[in-house]
């Protein structure tokens, strides 16, 4: 018993009237593996309650994401008591450190702000697919300063949370899961409107991406200078990868368009000369 207790008692580290022995390492290795076991817990809790109180992935990554942080730095601060180490006074002391800490990283600290805000607003979720500034990304990741996220390159984009929360983002995502797009297209004059209108609703329909037959709808909408100009609207749940779904559509009107002879015009434009009546001649 004795030679336990003096294992535990032995100092590691010896700095002044600083002395860190056995048994404070071992609390503070304690307090980090139930700090693990207690997030495994929640997020197994989580997932496996998730069916039964209908959260998707997204919310329940948020959920998880809001603990987990909360619970690291109560669980950081057991560690730095345990070691000896009074976390009030550190607060109290570095005040003004903080303050001046605060305005050489404003910008960090904003991104942090704006990343509990978006665990906590759950606006963006994982999975998403937002647009930002001009770009498509699906978000797969919602850090405490940065975000995820996967453009349609598949090249890994590193996205500022403060980016997301501060300026116009365009999500996708946010009300369902599919969504509305469109084709334009001009085919010559003299061709059958109503031919072309039903071309384009089939052609769009027949491709299996294409959500509902009665929301695919085509459309007349201009006389322009050289065509008259269609576009066709549907609905699609491939949001990340439309741009391959209006590709295939575009490929089935072409071939349809060519089966039925209708043709889609070069840009024209008509040049009249007048005779240069009046003008001298030598």
């Amino acid at each position: 018993m004795e030679f336990f207790k003096s294992l535990l008692e032995y100092e590691l580290i010896s700095v002044g009237h600083y002395k860190l022995n056995a048994i404070t390492l071992l609390l503070v290795l304690l307090i980090y593996g139930v700090t693990k076991f207690l997030l495994w817990s929640v997020r197994t809790s989580i997932l496996s309650k998730k069916r039964f109180v209908h959260l998707d992935e997204g919310t329940a990554y948020s959920i998880f994401q809001i603990v987990k942080y909360i619970v690291w730095i109560v669980a950081i601060a057991f560690m730095l008591e345990a070691i000896g180490v009074q976390v009030t006074l550190i607060v109290a002391g570095s005040a003004a450190l903080l303050v001046g800490v605060g305005l050489g990283l404003q910008q960090t600290f904003n991104d942090v702000i704006s990343g509990i805000i978006l665990l906590s607003e759950r606006t963006i979720k994982i999975d998403d697919v937002l647009e930002i500034d001009g770009d498509i990304v699906m978000i797969q990741e919602i850090g405490l300063r940065t975000s995820k996220g996967l453009n349609r390159d598949d090249i890994s984009i590193i996205i500022p949370n403060s980016l997301i929360t501060t300026n116009k983002v365009i999500n996708w995502s946010h009300q369902s899961k599919k969504a509305r797009f469109k084709i334009d297209v001009g085919v010559a004059y003299g061709s059958d409107i109503n031919l072309v209108l039903k071309i384009l609703e089939e052609s769009a329909f027949s491709h299996p991406d294409i959500f509902d037959r009665e929301l695919t709808e085509a459309r007349l909408m201009n006389f322009g200078n050289s065509s008259l100009d269609f576009q066709v609207l549907f609905f699609s749940k491939s949001i990340f990868r439309i741009s391959k779904v209006k590709s295939d559509i575009r490929r089935i009107i072409y071939t349809k368009f060519l089966e039925h002879n209708i043709t889609i015009p070069f840009p024209q434009m008509d040049v009249h000369v007048k005779s240069g009546k009046g003008l001298d001649k030598e």
